[in-house]
């Protein structure tokens, strides 16, 4: 498999943290994925976008335990 992007050829599996912004929150979602190696673009097979549906919804329904792991502030102007 060549990358759609850069034309590389290495592309392999990784562990990345997918951003889903609910609100003024962002949660990041663990995923194997496959990646360039080159240029980092991400290729999703369709049960991995079907598991990042399901889970973004049991997020906004508030049925998943999160845990806090920082802070942002925003100046108030």
């Amino acid at each position: 498999m060549k990358c759609v992007i850069c034309h590389g050829a290495e592309i392999e599996r990784k562990k990345v943290n997918e951003e889903v912004q609910i609100g003024h929150d962002v949660v990041f979602i663990s995923v194997d994925v496959l990646a360039c190696k080159n240029c980092g673009e991400r290729y999703y097979d369709r049960k991995t976008k079907r598991y990042l549906e399901e889970i973004t919804e049991e997020v906004k329904k508030g049925s998943v335990p999160l845990r806090d792991v920082g802070k942002v502030s925003v100046l108030a102007a």
